[in-house]
């Protein structure tokens, strides 16, 4: 490699194998697999790799070998915070396998979540996994035919494309509805993200008007409001149902965002938290722990839900026979001085 520079894109594996000291197949191991290699020669070759910037031709590779190294997660919204402790526990099982996270952001539309595993199927990803549960037909065709390895996140659907973990949003908003019953409130409004589709949204919805048949309680459809994600949403859905009804002594929220706007807007006008009126929250956001009050919530375990869901790609690609996994992590109910 003397004389004029050569780009990273120039130097071949052959050059990599030669400074490193080691074979053209070890370089090949150590950057594909890098478990398969003794933690001298993945050293050795790291060391060669980051002197000359070497970029390994990926594509070339995945044309042999019809995968990349790569796994494609998509998710409804990049912005939203819930999803940073689920994507960080998959990045670090995948990494210390010696695959690489590609994350792209559908929002809530069908075809959007379509377009993007086409294309991430076309980059020729080893393995899928896709917060959302509804799913076009196309995209469930597009699946079929490449047979990659897929684990489905949002919720635990009666059609899995293949592999699941998750919790039940049904049984989970069944229960927080259930125990805001229990602790004496009657009148208990419910705030929903948008419901279309979102099957989430839907079955957050269902397990709420469940819990206040399971009450003996009225179900009024009035005391359900959807909202758009957001602090400024949560306070106006809070204002709207405190303005159509009065005699409401709990609201619900959906999302923990929405929570902490109608907290906030109640410390604005002066309206008592639990006094006036209680508030209730879906995950477990970490400044609901420290705002004052504390609000009460639904605690998911999104990172066992990352780290099992990778866990499970790995060892598909490593082998595992195919068959429909479904794992339900389950939820906790977390009270606290808001209720």
């Amino acid at each position: 490699m003397a004389g004029k520079a050569r780009r990273g894109n120039d130097i071949t594996m052959s050059d990599i194998a030669r400074h490193a000291g080691v074979s053209p197949m070890t370089v090949s191991r150590a950057l594909s697999d890098p478990a398969s290699v003794s933690e001298e020669m993945r050293k050795k070759v790291d060391a060669a790799v980051r002197r000359f910037g070497y970029l390994p031709n990926r594509i070339a590779g995945s044309l042999s070998s019809k995968r990349s190294n790569v796994v494609g997660l998509v998710i409804p919204s990049i912005r939203n915070s819930l999803y940073a402790a689920m994507i960080q526990a998959i990045s670090n099982v995948l990494r210390a396998n010696g695959l690489h996270l590609m994350i792209a952001d559908s929002g809530h539309r069908l075809d959007d979540e379509e377009s993007l595993v086409s294309a991430l199927l076309a980059q020729r990803v080893c393995g899928l996994i896709l917060h959302n549960t509804k799913h076009s037909q196309r995209l469930r065709e597009l699946v079929a035919r490449s047979d990659v390895p897929v684990v489905e996140t949002g919720s635990l659907p009666a059609r899995p494309l293949d592999m699941v973990v998750s919790y039940s949003n049904f049984d989970a908003a069944r229960g927080m509805t259930a125990h805001l019953g229990r602790l004496g409130y009657r009148k208990i409004g419910f705030v929903t993200l948008p419901l279309r589709d979102n099957d989430r949204s839907r079955e957050r919805r269902r397990g709420y008007f469940a819990a206040l048949k399971d009450l003996g309680l009225s179900a009024d459809e009035g005391l359900v409001l959807e909202a758009d994600g957001g602090f400024s949403a949560g306070a106006d859905a809070l204002v709207r149902l405190v303005q159509t009804h009065p005699a409401i002594d709990a609201v619900f929220f959906a999302g923990d965002v929405l929570a902490v706007g109608a907290l906030f807007e109640c410390q604005r006008r002066g309206w008592a938290v639990p006094g006036r009126v209680a508030i209730a929250s879906f995950d477990d956001l970490d400044l609901l722990r420290h705002a004052v009050p504390a609000v009460t919530t639904l605690h998911i375990p999104r990172e066992e839900i990352g780290r099992r869901s990778a866990e499970l790609l790995v060892n598909r690609l490593r082998g595992a026979p195919r068959e429909k996994v479904r794992i339900d992590v389950g939820f906790e109910i977390v009270q606290r001085e808001s209720s």
